[in-house]
Formats: C-alpha cells, sequence, structure tokens
C-alpha cells in the first residue's frame, strides 16, 4: 500500500498545472483516473496509425467472423490487439526512417518520433471497429446468413453489402447528431472507458519508483495471472464457470436442482470462479459505479428469488410447471421441444392450417417473463430520461450548450478543431437513401417496404438519446430487440426476413450508435483531435462492414451445408449456434407473430400490461426526488437499471449475474470507500489485465486443443451436475430422463 507521501505525489502529478479545483470533473472516479494535461503538439494519425490501425481492425474482423459461425464462437476483443501492437509501435519507431516526404505539396514522415499514446488510442478505435461489428453485435451478418442458409434466398452480394454498411454508418449518423447530449456534457461519464485509460496510462507513463508496484508492473502481473488461472475453467475443471453444490447435496430432487443449477436453474447458492462468466452478459463489474450494481441487484433479488418462483410454483403462471424453470427453448404443450419445420411452407411463411393442428408455442417461465421485463424496461427508459434529463436536453437543444458547465477536459478539448455537424448529417442521410433503395430494387428478398425502413430510423431516433443517457451514466444497455421484433410482428405479420431487417436498422443502428459514443467519449478524455476520430471511425467502419460481409460470404459459399445441423458431420464445427438463435427469434416474432402470443386470446397477452407499468414506475421516483432534494439517494433509484437485473436471461444465467454483483460490490463499494488510493491506482488496471489474460489464453485455448477437438472428459469438464434442472413437474408430462409425477 502507498504511503501518504506516495499518495499526494500521485495526486498532485494527476492535476492540471495552473487550474484550479473548479475545473476538475465532478464524478470522482473520473477526476481520480483521467490525466488532465495535454500535449497537442503529438501526432495521431501518422503512417504508424494506419498501418497498425487498418491491420487490427481486419485482423480482428476477419477472426471475429471466423470464429462466429462455429459451434464454440469466440469474441475477440480489442484489447488483445491494444498490447500487441505496443511493440510494434515501438520497433517501428525505431527502425523506420525519419525523412520527411512530399506529396501533392502534403510534407509527411513514416516516423514523427517515438511511439506516443494518441497513436496508441486511435488505433484501438480501429480495432474497436473490428469487434463491435464481427464480434459484439454481429447481427448484420446475421441477418444475411439466415436469408442464405436457413431460408435459401439467393440475395445479392451488392444487396447484403448496401444492407451491412448502411446499418453501421446509420448509427455513426445518430453518433454525430447526439455528441452535444452525450458526449460533451460532463455528466456524460462512460464508466467502461475508465478502464481503457488506466491501461493506456500503465503502458505509456512513467512513474517513480516506490514500495508499491507501479500500474504497469501491476498490470503484467495480474495479467498473467488470470492468463494462467483461466487454463481450468476455460479447459482443464470446466466446472469452475457453474459451481452447482446443491445439486451434490440432493442428487435426486428436482425441486433442489431446479433451485440451485447455476446452468439451468436460479443458481441460488450457485457462483462461478471464472471471469469470462462474470464479466460475460453485463461487462466487467469492476468499471460499474455502485448505485448502478445495487439497482441491478435489486431488480435481480425481486425477479430471480420472488417473482419466478412465486410465478412457478405458487401460481402455476402460464402453465409454467408443464416446462423447465429456465430454458431458451421452445415448447409444445406437451413440454416437448417445438418443431418449427411443422409449421413453414415451402417459401417460409406460416402454413396457419399446420400451425393450429400443431399447437400454440410455449416458453419457459423464466423466459416469458424476461421478455415481459423488456415491455416494461422500455417504456421505463423513456420515461426516466424524460423526468431526470428531459429539462437539460431541451436546455441543449435551445443552443444553450455555451453556458453548459465545463470541466478541464472538455477546456483542452478546445485546442483542436471541432467536427462540423453537417459531417455526419451527410453520412445520415446517405446512408438512409441507399436503405431505402434497397427496398424499392430488392423488395422481394428483404420484405421490408420502404415506410417500413422509415419506422424503424424513427424508431431508432427516439429512443438512442435515451438508451444512451443510461449507459452513459450507469454503464448498463437497456436493449429494445424485443420491442422492435414485437411491434413490426405486429404490423407485417408472417414476414420473418422484413423482421430481421426491421430489426437490424432499428435496434442495431442504436448499438453501434452507442459504441461510436463510447469511443467519442474516450477520445475526449485522452485529448484525440475530433477530425482524426472522425476519420478513424469513418474509415474503420467502412473497411471492417466489408471484411465482414466478404468472410461470411466466403465461408457460406465455400462451407458445405454451413448451419444445417441435420446434414451437417456430427463433428462439424460448423452449427452456427448464434445465427440459430437469430433465426429462431425470426420464426417466433416474425413468423408466428406476436398477435397469437401477446394478443387477445394469447397465453402471454398479460405481459403487455408491463408496458403501462413500466411508464409508470419512474414517476414516484422523481416526484420524492423534487419533495426531499436533500435526499441525494432518491434519484439514484433507477427503473430501467432496476430492470435490467433480470436483462438478457436467458442466454445469461442468474449465476452469471449473482457473481457479477458480488464482485462490482467488493470492488467498487467496500475497496472504494475503505482503500481509495488502491482503487484508484489499480481498479481498472485490474479490470483490463483480468480481460486481456483471459482472451489471450482463450484464443491459445481454441488454436492449440478445442480446434483441434482435443479435449478433456472427465467429472470436472461438466459444466453442471445437475441432470433435473430441466425436467418439469406438472403431472402426467413425459420428458425422456425425467420422472413423471
Amino acid at each position: 500500500m502507498a504511503s501518504k507521501a506516495e499518495a499526494q505525489n500521485d495526486m498532485d502529478t494527476e492535476k492540471h498545472n495552473g487550474e484550479s479545483s473548479e475545473d476538475r470533473c465532478p464524478i470522482e472516479e473520473v477526476a481520480l483516473v483521467v490525466p488532465e494535461t495535454d500535449d497537442p503538439s503529438l501526432p495521431v494519425l501518422t503512417f504508424r496509425a494506419w498501418v497498425l490501425g487498418l491491420g487490427s481492425c481486419v485482423l480482428l474482423i476477419f477472426l471475429n467472423t471466423f470464429f462466429t459461425y462455429r459451434t464454440q464462437p469466440l469474441t475477440i476483443s480489442a484489447i488483445l490487439m491494444q498490447i500487441s501492437v505496443l511493440p510494434i509501435g515501438k520497433f517501428m519507431a525505431a527502425t523506420l526512417p525519419r525523412k520527411e516526404y512530399g506529396l501533392l505539396g502534403w510534407r509527411f514522415s513514416l516516423n514523427p518520433g517515438p511511439f506516443n499514446m494518441k497513436e496508441h488510442v486511435i488505433i484501438t478505435i480501429f480495432a474497436n471497429c473490428g469487434v463491435s461489428i464481427g464480434g459484439g453485435d454481429a447481427y448484420s451478418i446475421g441477418a444475411i446468413t439466415v436469408m442464405k442458409a436457413y431460408y435459401n434466398q439467393s440475395v445479392s452480394f451488392l444487396c447484403s453489402l448496401i444492407i451491412v454498411l448502411t446499418t453501421q454508418i446509420l448509427g455513426y449518423g445518430w453518433a454525430g447528431m447526439l455528441r452535444r447530449y452525450l458526449v460533451d456534457p460532463v455528466d456524460m461519464w462512460w464508466p467502461a472507458n475508465l478502464a481503457q485509460v488506466s491501461l493506456f496510462r500503465a503502458l505509456h507513463e512513467k512513474e517513480t519508483k516506490s514500495k508499491s508496484f507501479t500500474r504497469m508492473q501491476f498490470f503484467l502481473i495480474a495479467m498473467a495471472a488470470s492468463f494462467a488461472y483461466y487454463a481450468l475453467p476455460g479447459y482443464i475443471f470446466p466446472i469452475l464457470t457453474f459451481f452447482s453444490w446443491v445439486c451434490w447435496a440432493w442428487p435426486h430432487s428436482i425441486t433442489a436442482q431446479q433451485i440451485g443449477s447455476g446452468y439451468h436453474g436460479l443458481g441460488i447458492g450457485a457462483f462461478t470462479l471464472d471471469w469470462a462468466g462474470i464479466s460475460a452478459y453485463h461487462g466487467s463489474p469492476l468499471v460499474t459505479p455502485f448505485s448502478s450494481i445495487l439497482n441491478v441487484g435489486i431488480g435481480f433479488i425481486m425477479f430471480i428469488y420472488i417473482i419466478v418462483p412465486l410465478c412457478y410454483w405458487k401460481f402455476d403462471t402460464f402453465d409454467a410447471r408443464k416446462f423447465p424453470i429456465f430454458s431458451n427453448q421452445l415448447f409444445t404443450t406437451t413440454g416437448h421441444k417445438y418443431d418449427t419445420k411443422k409449421i413453414l411452407t415451402p417459401q417460409f411463411d406460416l402454413n396457419v392450417n399446420a400451425y393450429n393442428s400443431y399447437g400454440k408455442l410455449y416458453l419457459s417461465p423464466l423466459f416469458a417473463l424476461s421478455i415481459g421485463s423488456g415491455f416494461a424496461r422500455f417504456t421505463a427508459t423513456l420515461t426516466h430520461v424524460a423526468l431526470f434529463h428531459g429539462r437539460d436536453i431541451l436546455r441543449q437543444s435551445r443552443s444553450a450548450m455555451k453556458n453548459m458547465k465545463e470541466d478541464i477536459h472538455a477546456k483542452l478539448m478546445k485546442s483542436y478543431k471541432p467536427v462540423p455537424e453537417w459531417w455526419f448529417l451527410i453520412l445520415l442521410v446517405g446512408s438512409i437513401v441507399l436503405s431505402l433503395l434497397v427496398s424499392f430494387v430488392w423488395k422481394e428478398d428483404v420484405q421490408l417496404p420502404w415506410w417500413g425502413m422509415l419506422f424503424a430510423f424513427g424508431l431508432a431516433w427516439l429512443v438512442t438519446l435515451p438508451i444512451g443517457v443510461i449507459q452513459a451514466t450507469t454503464n448498463q444497455q437497456p436493449g429494445y430487440d424485443i420491442i422492435a421484433q414485437f411491434i413490426i410482428g405486429y404490423v407485417l405479420p408472417g414476414k420473418p426476413i422484413a423482421n430481421l431487417l426491421f430489426k437490424i436498422y432499428g435496434r442495431t443502428s442504436t448499438i453501434h450508435a452507442l459504441s461510436f459514443l463510447s469511443d467519442l467519449k474516450l477520445g475526449h478524455y485522452m485529448k484525440i483531435p475530433p477530425r482524426s476520430m472522425y476519420t478513424a471511425q469513418l474509415v474503420g467502419t467502412v473497411v471492417a462492414g466489408t471484411v465482414n460481409l466478404a468472410v461470411a460470404w466466403w465461408m457460406l459459399g465455400s462451407i458445405e451445408n454451413i448451419c444445417d445441423v441435420e446434414s451437417l458431420h456430427p463433428d462439424s464445427p460448423w452449427t452456427c449456434p448464434k445465427y440459430r438463435v437469430t433465426f429462431d427469434a425470426s420464426v417466433i416474432w416474425g413468423l408466428i407473430g406476436p398477435k397469437r402470443l401477446f394478443g387477445p386470446g394469447g397465453l402471454y397477452r398479460n405481459l403487455v400490461w408491463l408496458f403501462l407499468i413500466g411508464a409508470v414506475l419512474p414517476v414516484p421516483v422523481w416526484v420524492l426526488s423534487k419533495i426531499f432534494p436533500e435526499k441525494k439517494w432518491i434519484p439514484l433509484i433507477n427503473i430501467p437499471v432496476i430492470s435490467y437485473g433480470f436483462a438478457g436471461m436467458p442466454p445469461a444465467t442468474p449465476t452469471n449475474i449473482a457473481s457479477w454483483l458480488i464482485t462490482g460490490t467488493i470492488f467498487n463499494y467496500f475497496v472504494f470507500r475503505y482503500h481509495k488510493r488502491w482503487w484508484q491506482k489499480y481498479n481498472y488496471v485490474l479490470s483490463a489485465a483480468l480481460d486481456a489474460g483471459t482472451a489471450f489464453m482463450a484464443v491459445l485455448l481454441f488454436f492449440s486443443l478445442q480446434n483441434e477437438n482435443r479435449n478433456l472428459k472427465w467429472w470436472g469438464t461438466a459444466i453442471d451436475h445437475c441432470p433435473l434442472a430441466t425436467c418439469p413437474t406438472a403431472p402426467g408430462i413425459k420428458v425422456d430422463g425425467c420422472p413423471v409425477f
């Protein structure tokens, strides 16, 4: 632990010379981590940055696209390239000639000096495009894959390329419009970026020698430990991912295993010792503020420990006991898996007579309630942002940005030329025009008419700002996938491809907009010239989108029966589990349609009331915050984030979320409160190190062992020793491997 003198020295080095304390960012986490100095003379878009940035982008998009089709999909994060390019950049700085060259009156050098932090940041911005488009959210390619591999459509490459690129650039256009609301204001601090800032500082800043570890030393030690440890849950001892001891204590009890299973049950008593499992769905808990963790925890406890048990065991809601308590499968009324092929026509429309004969589609109780929570989360997000941030948004909309409170970072960024808004508007309008062209020229392939496209754009414009406010302040991103598919499923029933395309242009453009905005805030913290950021993001987006489609097109054309599980060899790795989920969603929301599930007479019709409940719940919180302004904790009650406590389940499990909550509470409450100096110096560095070590070992294990099907088989490699957790408990339901009540 650093001494008081060392602590004070660290604080002094992080303060901007000559600036008063009022200039410092009021967000304590930002003030403790982000440097408050800048050197505008540092070169940014250098030859090294272009070569390493584009190389990182292409490599990551190729690998992430390639892996996403495999039975064991793998997402390779930008942090691997962030670390890998550092020695390459320094090598280039040491070996490239420093001679200046001239081209059309422009003077440049291949080697403008030492490899600096700003070059490193802009390379990472390029790399982030390769992750967000190829691995983090590959839904655009997912739609193309479903159209070609599942529906056997002969969609053209040009049509597909326009769909992929316009989806990304549309998001970039939204980001440009929303910079003034989600990047410039001090309160929009994007917590996840602080881990990146800490890593950059650890890799580049020289610290004075002291008894404690430097950030770089701590990072290397923690990364090495994370790298070595992940061999256990990642290959040797996978049971550490879901440690369900309750099932061992009661090996013959269905109820006990439903309660205690970490993979197929409520996960009570189960835990994970796998960082990949902890951070899989809500991101790193170390970068999420404790107020957000507390809100998620409240929602999680209410949902998993109160609502779901009551609906399953007490009230048998939606015939719940006919099915597993936790599953993302679709079921028949007899508790068996639903065979969607029995209700499809050769043209992949709904065969109404076959559907009526085969029977209705059912969901597991937790899955159905999770969908209902999505209804509430959507309207709660709109109401919450309107009440708590509406006045600020309106003020900024009236060009009152001149009077907006500025911190040291905003003042330092005034040294650089801003990006005119019309640069973004050109991209936005161009992508909208090209998208509408798709609806006219390839109308039969995409099924989505021009007015459906405009509807998707309007929905994205409506929700990107409120969702961005939530993410920028809490590190949680309330999704509206379900809402987008629900709406278009009602408007255009029986058209699964239209459902996919609507979600792409509505929801997925929002995801990319938020990714771009997060990177813009990272550039704001690291003092990257805005025009350099614009260039890197735009070029990275076009390159990543083109390579993304090219790789997918090559694989879909060259791998026989790709994604067709029944036609593939049993040991084939090309089963496309991620895109099977995309196909199933198109069946549920596009083919069968929400009217049959949630409309009058539908089994799940009462869940629609959650739209109204979600809209109303933030109101009393806002009223109380006005009545008792001295109670600073009241505005921290965030209904959208509370509802996020049960978002993403399934595929996220209760054990994933519970372990995330515990880890976040330890570091962002106890360590932050009682060991703040340690937290300031090491917390975000630790988060980056855990991510990096886990990712490096995951790639190594994949290429050296798992890709060659060299897998271990023993008791410790079973993910979950709870075979009865998937059994129904209703009388008379017969399922293989389960007792009949």
